[in-house]
């Protein structure tokens, strides 16, 4: 459990630096430049990723077990991660409506895919990341949006045509990970 936490504070803390600390950011990055800020942001992140990981994984061969989840939670996951990777689609097909409304559609598929695992996984392990990632994700999000305020950013309205893209390609994307890559690379598969 301790490399989970580790991995974490690592993790969240290097992706919190702009909410917590953003003058600080601003004067590091230009007294390192962007190129070694990028990297040692870089580095810092996939060892946080890597430490977590594999925290994760110990804890999931020894779970400490909090409640047992009804069924019907693990029904909503999967709505619930269906939203999350049509938002993550948002994020990147451009033009869409679904970003023009949200502006920061990663993060808010983040919100919804740890709120997800929250819900449908009763172990500790399970709580420490999962309900992490949600309130980081939550924070991020509002921190954003605040800045965008601030600095009067606009974005463009969208067409009926990426966002029906989008919406296609989150599905898709739904699709392939929960049928294969979940399985695959975490080694639960969603639909048993």
């Amino acid at each position: 459990m301790l490399y989970l936490i580790l991995g974490l504070l690592l993790f969240v803390g290097t992706h919190s630096v702009r909410i917590v600390a953003d003058g600080w950011r601003t004067r590091s990055r230009a007294r390192l430049g962007p190129l070694r800020w990028r990297a040692l942001y870089t580095l810092l992140s996939l060892l946080g990723f890597v430490l977590m990981a594999w925290g994760f994984g110990q804890a999931r061969q020894m779970p400490v077990q909090l409640w047992s989840p009804p069924l019907g939670l693990r029904h909503l996951a999967l709505l619930l991660t269906l939203l999350s990777f049509v938002l993550l689609a948002a994020a990147y097909v451009p033009g869409n409506r679904i970003k023009a409304r949200l502006h920061h559609p990663m993060t808010a598929a983040v919100m919804f895919w740890a709120l997800a695992h929250l819900l449908s996984n009763g172990n500790l392990a399970h709580v420490l990341l999962f309900g992490t990632f949600l309130v980081w994700a939550l924070l991020v999000f509002m921190a954003a949006r605040k800045r965008d305020v601030r600095d009067n950013i606009r974005y463009s309205q969208g067409t009926t045509g990426a966002t029906g893209i989008t919406v296609a390609l989150g599905v898709a994307l739904w699709i392939a990970f929960t049928l294969w890559l979940h399985g695959l690379l975490i080694g639960v598969r969603p639909f048993g």
